[in-house]
């Protein structure tokens, strides 16, 4: 399903559907100290339901299932929801493609609502009050990101570039460490009530980095296939000039958690 919206990459059109297959294999990528954020907080536990929205190939869910929380995914993509259930064969996890403007489940539904990836997408005007509702009282909001740092690590801003030239207009380059902007329209039923960015440091390898760079909205998800072939090409070209076999990028994750206010 295209998405098109004048404040992402210029407005041009693009679809996670396009590279799911990519994006299952090589977007899997977040080390443990990332979800240790996440249960230090005591959310995302057993004992709690948790939905995640804008799920993908239900990255969240399946890397913390084991920690006992009972989770439901959506996502806009019927082909990230279908690589997600296949994904998560054997785990007892609800995933449906429905876009986040169109969850319907009853009140008080949930004791979390994550976001990873994604918050940018929404129209919050419209999901605000969805979350408002399904959210149990004293429920949270759990925002999360994870992106290279291009200008702090030669390997990500080498290969941005050359994203750039390719998706000239690609509104996810340039990225800076910096908390997670939440937008006024959250304060009227939510509390900021924590947030942390930290560094830390993703190991790869060529090939999982050129998947990594290939399944960004830039390439896979908008490009032609003779486009992204051609990129392709030339990024596997660069990576044997500036990189070893193995190597580490250097990221930045943030965390923001919101609070319910009933």
């Amino acid at each position: 399903m295209n998405i098109t919206d004048k404040n992402i990459d210029g407005g041009k059109a693009f679809d996670w559907g396009k590279t799911s297959t990519d994006y299952a294999k090589f977007r899997d990528i977040y080390p443990q100290e990332f979800y240790e954020k996440i249960i230090n907080r005591e959310l995302c536990i057993k004992g709690q339901c948790v939905l995640d929205v804008g799920t993908g190939t239900g990255v969240l869910p399946r890397n913390m299932y084991h920690y006992g929380a009972r989770w439901t995914g959506t996502d806009i993509s019927e082909n990230q929801i279908n690589q997600a259930r296949m994904l998560s064969e054997g785990m007892d996890i609800d995933y449906y493609p429905l876009p986040t403007e169109n969850i319907d489940f009853p009140d008080n539904s949930f004791d979390v609502i994550t976001a990873c990836q994604c918050f940018w997408y929404f129209n919050h005007e419209q999901v605000k009050s969805k979350f408002f509702r399904m959210l149990k009282p004293d429920g949270r909001i759990l925002i999360l990101y994870m992106a290279w740092l291009p200008f702090e690590d030669k390997i990500a801003g080498e290969s941005e570039r050359l994203v750039l030239k390719y998706s000239p207009k690609w509104s996810g380059a340039g990225e800076t460490i910096h908390p997670i902007f939440i937008p006024d329209c959250y304060k009227e039923k939510f509390k900021l009530v924590y947030h942390e960015e930290y560094t830390l440091k993703v190991p790869f390898t060529r090939e999982s980095w050129n998947g990594r760079m290939k399944a960004c909205r830039g390439i896979g998800a908008s490009l032609t296939e003779q486009e992204i072939s051609a990129w392709e090409k030339e990024h596997m070209k660069l990576l044997a000039e500036i990189s070893p076999d193995k190597f580490d990028v250097l990221h930045y994750a943030a965390i923001a958690e919101l609070k319910v206010m009933k």
